[in-house]
């Protein structure tokens, strides 16, 4: 037993875990839910939304509650339905909500006619036009236990629904058939050994409920969106995963499924990502049902179909798994703003080289993780639990500090999500793109996964009818004429986005695609574009916006989103770049940027290092969209040690200064540096401006100044005269040239001479004839 709980106990000393060691399961890594929430509780204070806590006023006890919950008046339903506008305002738009188990003098804990009248309350509250929204049982812990049923939009494929029936109960670490059977024949003579059911009072079950909430968009730029990045080794089936979770059909065991993920023909020859792919998988506005590229009846359904159908939205990104594409996989999982990172390990293969580095960017990046295991239909058991033990024991390492918990049925898919935005919780399931197994798990986790509340407290400019949609401030639709003065005196937000995709679309013009940082965008918004490689910004206008191939009028913070733009040349925009609002959103008009530079300090450490790192070191640097090799001016140490040098392990403060131009760096940004097998991450402080440049440049070349930008910049201008004074004087023997062969052909023809005789003519033309007939060779 103590090796079953080892897991669980081993990141804090509970003093309690004697007393919980009774209620674990048989099963070896299972997990105890109440010993649970106390490791979680004191890592995080996130938590799903209890609908007895943060009552609106005035304050109602919880029977009262429940009251209005199970008989509700006209009254009792608008009540409830203050109650989700002000937990909806909270969640960006979604919830989820726990009803039952509460303890007190006033227990809310329900019995097994109650949930579906709180079922039925809860929906008409949300119906209400004030809410606009749709609930969704998740779980009911009082229903029959046993194998998940085939959920609404379960991916079934022909001839194989049998197989996806569950074959077998594949735990985080199954225990051997021995125990089982020991398990089984306890429980036989527990219930041969108990007295009758008719001499005992027969006492209804107290359970828990657990209701999605979410609003539904008016538009696609109101839905919601969560970004999940998909890495892991080669050959581990992230685009067969995406396939069968995309397109709604199995894979036949030979890659079926991920054909129509791939962007080139050499991925298509050689089944593997070399780019960042998009796929995206929709939850419907009506009952949360999944909505796929491809329907029930075999109808093909393009981006904009499946977002105008759904009111949330995953976007996957597909990312490289091979070791020589690293540097693409790490443009991904920085520039691309992931919420999640999901790592794919493949059963049989296990936590190989490449999987363990994607691990360490997700950790460096501070993303949260959850663990999928694939090809459990072709792995045998014994490899599997060595599988599941070397992927146990790197969560729990000192690098990780995660905890670890299976996923197999709805109840433990609603705990892993409520939890997963902990950064020490890491779910793990296990699936089969084959037989389908797991994969209903894994649909109904995407379903409910949290929204990134980090983009929600950069003021975002309301809609015309009044709505903010930026999450915590958000107002609900009935706002009054009020708060339009409240948003003009909100302090000016300039809008930031940064670009990750360049293209030169036909008759179109320049498309750059990203992430909207801060602030909102609309079409015909002047903005400024920089910097370029002398670090300068240039004005630009936005010509139309899209989100995921529609159309919209406005783009949020957090939105993925494309644009066009006017008179704006392919060759003026590369990655990297940024997009700056000349407008603040309280009508202020911005300057460009003051964050042009090409040189920064930054806390750092170093991950590996074969050797010493010095001045003049140099690595490429990814900080969010930003990728350019830098080199190091200056380094001082944390513990003030004078030596100016730095090995794995070590802490110091670096200035930095990027090799070809300026860029756009923000403080407080994470940035990621490697070269080779060298690897470091950490945080940027500050950014020097022209005058500490100077000074850094002048101490790291100890006078010589041989890398200043000053120089860089007279050398290319003088560089740049002199092929133009190049190109002149050729042009110029060119045209004289030419002038004195023509004046020599006038002489000739002006100069009197004897008339040509019959010989002399009859020479000139044979010699003509000569001159113009073709070249033969001797062969």
């Amino acid at each position: 037993m103590s090796d079953e709980l080892s897991f669980k106990v081993s990141a804090m000393n509970i003093s309690q875990a004697s007393e919980t060691a009774a209620a674990v399961t048989k099963e070896k890594y299972a997990i105890d839910e109440s010993l649970f929430d106390m490791l979680v509780d004191k890592a995080s204070s996130n938590a799903p939304n209890d609908i007895t806590d943060d009552t609106p006023e005035p304050m109602e006890t919880e029977h009262a509650l429940k009251q209005r919950l199970l008989d509700p008046t006209a009254d009792d339903l608008e009540y409830l339905a203050k109650l989700l506008v002000n937990r909806l305002d909270e969640g960006q738009g979604e919830i989820m909500l726990e009803v039952g188990g509460c303890e007190g003098e006033f227990s809310m804990a329900l019995i097994d006619s109650d949930v579906s009248a709180v079922t039925v309350a809860l929906g008409k509250a949300a119906e209400l036009s004030s809410v606009d929204a749709f609930v969704q049982l998740l779980h009911d812990s009082g229903a029959a236990a046993g194998s998940p049923s085939m959920a609404a939009g379960s991916i079934v494929g022909e001839g194989q629904r049998a197989a996806v029936r569950y074959a077998r109960d594949i735990t985080v670490a199954s225990g051997s058939s021995s125990q089982k059977k020991g398990k089984a024949k306890s429980q036989a003579s527990e219930a041969a050994s108990a007295p009758p059911s008719s001499h005992q009072p027969q006492q209804q079950q107290v359970r828990t409920a657990y209701y999605l909430v979410r609003r539904k968009p008016s538009g696609v730029e109101h839905m919601l969106e969560v970004r999940v990045a998909v890495v892991g080794n080669v050959d581990a089936g992230k685009s067969t995963m995406l396939g069968v979770l995309t397109q709604g059909h199995l894979d036949d065991g030979r890659g079926k499924a991920r054909v129509a993920l791939f962007r080139h023909q050499h991925e298509l020859d050689s089944g593997r990502t070399s780019s960042v792919g998009l796929e995206i998988l929709g939850f419907d506005k009506i009952s949360g049902a999944p909505v796929r590229h491809t329907t029930d009846n075999h109808r093909r359904l393009g981006w904009d179909a499946v977002c105008r159908r759904s009111s949330k939205l995953v976007s996957f990104l597909d990312l490289a798994g091979h070791e020589k594409y690293l540097k693409t996989t790490v443009f991904g999982m920085a520039g691309g703003a992931p919420d999640f990172v999901m790592l794919m390990v493949a059963a049989n293969a296990g936590l190989t080289g490449m999987a363990r580095e994607h691990l360490g960017l997700a950790l460096a990046l501070n993303i949260p993780v959850f663990v999928i295991i694939t090809k459990i239909d072709m792995c045998p058991p014994n490899v599997l639990d060595a599988t599941l033990k070397e992927l146990t024991r790197v969560l729990r390492s000192s690098g990780c500090r995660k905890i670890p918990i299976s996923v197999k049925d709805r109840a433990s898919v609603v705990m892993a999500a409520s939890k997963c935005i902990n950064q020490r919780v890491c779910p793990v399931f296990q699936i089969s793109n084959v037989t389908g197994e797991g994969v209903d798990c894994l649909q109904t986790f995407l379903n409910i996964l949290p929204i990134n509340c980090k983009y929600a407290a950069h003021g975002l400019a309301k809609d015309d009818s009044g709505t903010d949609v930026s999450g915590q401030a958000r107002k609900t639709r009935n706002a009054k004429a009020g708060d339009a003065q409240d948003a003009a005196a909100a302090p000016s937000v300039q809008m930031h986005f940064d670009i990750n995709e360049v293209f030169a679309v036909p008759f179109v013009g320049t498309v750059v695609s990203g992430i909207v940082i801060r602030g909102t965008m609309r079409p015909n918004d002047n903005v400024w574009i920089g910097p370029d490689f002398n670090g300068n910004c240039s004005s630009a206008v936005i010509k139309t916006v899209h989100r995921k191939r529609v159309e919209v009028q406005t783009a949020y913070a957090g939105q993925s989103v494309s644009m066009v733009l006017k008179k704006v040349v392919r060759s003026q925009v590369r990655k990297g770049m940024v997009l700056l609002g000349k407008l603040a959103s309280g009508g202020a008009e911005m300057a460009c940027p003051q964050q042009l530079s090409r040189t920064f300090e930054a806390e750092i450490v170093v991950l590996y290092h074969s050797t010493t790192i010095t001045k003049k070191y140099q690595a490429m640097v990814h900080c969010g969209s930003v990728r350019q090799t830098a080199r190091v001016l200056s380094i001082e140490h944390a513990d003030s040690n004078n030596e100016s040098l730095l090995r794995t392990g070590d802490r110091a403060r670096v200035v930095f200064q990027f090799i070809r131009h300026p860029e756009f760096i923000a403080a407080d940004s994470r940035l990621i540096f490697r070269e080779g097998r060298t690897k470091g991450l950490g945080k940027v402080l500050r950014i020097l401006d022209r005058a500490e440049e100077r000074n850094a440049v002048f101490k790291a070349t100890d006078g010589t100044m041989a890398f200043d930008q000053r120089s860089i910049k007279a050398h290319r201008e003088a560089m740049r005269h002199k092929n133009a004074q190049a190109v002149a004087s050729g042009s110029d023997k060119k045209k004289k040239k030419k002038r004195s062969a023509a004046a020599a052909a006038a002489a000739a023809a002006s100069a009197p001479g004897p008339a040509p005789g019959p010989a002399s003519a009859s020479a000139a033309a044979s010699n003509n004839s000569t001159a113009r007939a073709p070249k033969i060779s001797a062969s």
